[in-house]
């Protein structure tokens, strides 16, 4: 049967016919000009097919995205002493029930205003999500975007990303209740605040011409901004750093976990800054989400080879955690623009991020900064690195524009975490006793060790 025939069949079913198989004729739409005919016999096919097309590309980016968090505890599972696993594995899970929490009630329409702004562009009117009614209609609905649940759903997992690269740097000496304080004022406010002067069509977004495509710096750098925060003001772990300068590393318990983590987290990017393409009704967008996936891995394949090679240079062997953490880096590092790059340049991009992490980490010691999990150098050097090379591949970036709104976001994070952290400090005490730090964290805080049989003797 020709196109034309097929097209002129679906056109004799109606519009509501048409309507459930409109995805079929769109996929061929340069091949078959009669969809055409279809689609002003149904006027109102199109606009279906882009609302539910939008709703399912932010739901499956959605799930990637919360795969992600698996990602992030295995990687800080692996990279934390044995004694302290399970305190990893329960703020994983715990801080993303309290960033959907805090998103719900507070956090998603404060980043998404719209008109309830309560100072213009700046900070939103506080609101309780709510969702489309039951069995919607096109009435009930804006068919040229995505469903509210849908969009709810996939920037929620943005919120809690950003508080899992907090989780790995202060591991293995912070208690658990006062992080997961931490996590819900993040999660609720710090995060969306800034998140809105941004993709809220805040000020940045309208005064600076700020582009950040999928969050080098609205989230990668956010949750690096406070994690290096909380890891000055709480210290470094007992035996870190000795006399003179001395270093001593503190190798984690399970290079499997942490491989099988940053697997994970690379898988879950696809959906991270596939899904900011936020639109799959057309064939210009399906294209770029292909062109955003490719991009993506190419920079974390530039990121973990140029770690790799650096490592063999400076130190004449291969260090895993470097080359993991290099991929990560190249995925920060293409996060802000990963549509505009050639496939040459995100190699060159996350290569740039992968060295940048080798070079970052020791930085970090000779400062006496302890980031267990190296998420300061991923997440906010790289996120910084991202931001700044936009502007190399895509012409509506200024340096200005760039530069100001990192060194804005930079200032907010950094100085309201600081204000909580200290709070927190003063009142619930943040770090654990030296006695029960030397025990494990599994033991005096959770209750239920990850490798009995290793640790009882």
């Amino acid at each position: 049967m020709s196109f034309a025939n097929l097209n002129s069949n679906l056109v004799r079913l109606g519009a509501a016919s048409a309507a459930v198989l409109a995805p079929v004729v769109a996929f061929a739409q340069e091949a078959a000009p009669a969809a055409a005919e279809a689609a002003a016999a149904a006027p109102d096919v199109a606009p279906h097919v882009v609302y539910i097309m939008n709703s399912l590309l932010f739901l499956v980016s959605g799930f990637l995205v919360f795969f992600m968090a698996a990602g992030f505890a295995m990687l800080e599972a692996g990279l934390v002493r044995s004694k302290n696993v399970s305190m990893q594995l329960t703020k994983n899970v715990a801080l993303f029930g309290i960033a959907a929490l805090l998103y719900l009630l507070v956090g998603y329409n404060l980043m998404y205003p719209g008109d309830n702004w309560t100072i213009l562009n700046v900070i939103g009117a506080f609101s309780i999500t709510s969702l489309q009614p039951v069995g919607a209609t096109a009435a009930d609905v804006d068919v040229g975007y995505a469903s509210a649940g849908s969009d709810f759903f996939f920037q929620l997992m943005f919120c809690a990303a950003t508080a899992s690269i907090v989780s790995g740097t202060l591991a293995e000496r912070i208690k658990l209740w006062p992080f997961l304080v931490f996590t819900a004022i993040l999660t609720g406010l710090i995060y969306p605040i800034q998140a809105s002067w941004k993709w809220g069509g805040g000020f940045l977004d309208t005064n600076f011409g700020f582009l950040d495509f999928a969050g080098s710096t609205v989230v990668h750098s956010v949750g690096g901004w406070a994690a290096l925060v909380g890891a000055i003001i709480l210290g470094a772990r007992a035996g870190k750093y000795g006399a003179n300068g001395q270093v001593n590393p503190i190798p984690g318990s399970n290079m499997g976990f942490a491989t099988l983590g940053t697997f994970i987290l690379w898988l879950g990017w696809f959906g991270f800054n596939g899904g900011s393409q936020l639109a799959m009704g057309s064939i210009g967008d399906v294209t770029d989400v292909s062109r955003i996936f490719a991009n993506t891995n190419m920079a974390a394949v530039g990121g973990s080879l140029a770690a790799m090679a650096l490592t063999q240079i400076l130190y004449k062997k291969i260090d895993i955690t470097m080359v993991l953490n290099g991929a990560l880096a190249g995925l920060v590092s293409i996060t802000a623009e990963p549509l505009t790059p050639s496939l040459v340049s995100a190699v060159l991009i996350g290569a740039v991020g992968g060295i940048l992490v080798v070079v970052s980490v020791p930085l970090l010691d000779k400062l006496k900064i302890d980031d267990v999990v190296g998420a300061i150098p991923v997440h906010l050097v790289c996120g910084i690195w991202g931001t700044i090379a936009v502007v190399f591949t895509n012409p509506d970036a200024t340096l200005f524009g760039q530069l100001a709104s990192i060194v804005i976001v930079g200032l907010f994070v950094t100085i309201s975490s600081a204000i909580v952290w200290t709070i927190l400090k003063a009142t619930m005490g943040i770090r654990v006793s030296a006695e029960e730090e030397m025990t494990g964290l599994d033991v005096v805080e959770i209750g239920v060790e990850a490798y009995p049989e290793f640790t009882k003797r």
